[in-house]
């Protein structure tokens, strides 16, 4: 948690120092998210509606810029799981808290639209399995994970709106009970923008 706090202490400040000279705005929207596995025994279930909301900066000249965010993000993903001694399968939802603190970069194109790519890292704050119980334990959710958003945005006057595909580049656990697991989550983001400076 003191790592957390240190790494949203460090990130604000750098977005406050940067926003002074271009622009500083707030911003919210829907995802929706898939879990993906590498494993016979995990087929992923249909995709799941989330959340986020944080800050953004945004700086650059000659049709380059950089946007720094930082967002709280509440997403899910369901999948089934398949026994394959007892021929029996259960589904499961896993829930996701994380600080994402995603780093774009990208130009601009006819003044208003935006074409941005560049490293997410997701900082786990509250995850967990719904409806373990006693068939799936030991769950290890990763404290930080690694993934790459891509996306467009169009501007028009102070107000945002953007579309990006997040995908994972690294696992948010090494196993579902004693099944090792190569998941990643990967969604869809809609967001709204609002600069205020």
């Amino acid at each position: 948690m003191k790592k957390l706090v240190l790494v949203l202490f460090v990130t604000l400040s750098s977005i406050t120092v940067f926003a002074q000279k271009n622009g500083l705005g707030i911003k919210g929207g829907l995802s929706s998210t898939q879990v993906n596995f590498e494993g016979e025994e995990f087929v992923p279930s249909n995709a799941q509606l989330g959340y986020h909301l944080g800050v953004f900066a945004r700086f650059g000249g000659v049709g380059f810029f950089v946007q720094p965010e930082v967002l709280f993000t509440q997403t899910s993903g369901s999948f089934k799981l398949e026994f394959p001694t007892s021929g029996t399968s259960k589904d499961y939802e896993a829930k996701f808290n994380r600080l994402d603190v995603p780093v774009m970069a990208g130009f601009r194109m006819l003044k208003i639209i935006r074409v941005m790519v560049g490293p997410i890292a997701s900082f786990n704050i509250d995850s967990s399995l719904q409806e373990a119980g006693k068939t799936v334990q030991n769950i290890d959710f990763k404290n930080a994970t690694l993934g790459y958003q891509t996306g467009v945005g169009v501007d028009l006057g102070n107000l945002s709106i953007e579309g990006k595909y997040e995908g994972g580049l690294s696992k948010f656990t090494e196993a579902i009970g004693s099944y090792p697991a190569d998941n990643r989550l990967n969604q869809w983001v809609l967001s709204v923008g609002f600069k205020l400076f």
